[in-house]
């Protein structure tokens, strides 16, 4: 009897040539590439635009095969973002693609506050390297979620309320 076809096989046992590393003991991938050739490198060359929303923040982020040196609004990544955590946040695409220290990003950020403007930050410099590359940049930083844009944004106030939904205090008397 022929052998199923498709992405993932269900054998019984482990699969012959497999270490139980490499693959769990019941999966088997028939289109996996015998060698590290046919998997390709993010490319690094040319220049590359994006822009990032976030809240009321809009980041124009360009980049170029560089040293890794950021610059936001004329300063450095570590005085514009003191919080590690807004680093973290802005360096994400490079960590998912591996490509730490490989450009120079330059930013033009206005509107919001420091998390939204960290947020735009990464929303364009997440389209400028899928820009850059699209079949091998693009899906994991899709994957990871970081081309798709945040809408949320704060909720208008209304008549006869404190604030968007906050209602005067009720008296019955």
């Amino acid at each position: 009897m022929a052998e199923p076809s498709g992405i993932d096989t269900l054998v019984a046992g482990e699969p012959e040539g497999y270490s139980a590393e490499e693959y769990p003991s019941h999966y088997t991938t028939e289109s996996a590439p015998a060698d590290d050739s046919a998997v390709r490198k993010p490319v690094i060359t040319g220049a590359s635009y994006g822009t990032g929303r976030r809240k009321e923040a809009v980041a124009r982020v360009r980049i170029k095969p560089g040293t890794g040196q950021w610059t936001i609004n004329g300063r450095s990544l570590e005085s514009y973002f003191p919080n590690k955590i807004h680093q973290h946040l802005v360096n994400e695409p490079f960590a998912v693609l591996g490509a730490e220290g490989a450009f120079d990003v330059f930013v033009r950020v206005h509107g919001g506050g420091i998390s939204g403007q960290a947020g735009a930050i990464r929303l364009g410099l997440s389209r400028a390297l899928a820009a850059l590359d699209t079949e091998v940049n693009r899906p994991p930083l899709k994957k990871a979620g970081f081309l798709t844009r945040d809408a949320r944004v704060v909720e208008r106030k209304k008549y006869g309320l404190k604030k968007a939904r906050k209602a005067p205090q009720y008296s019955k008397r």
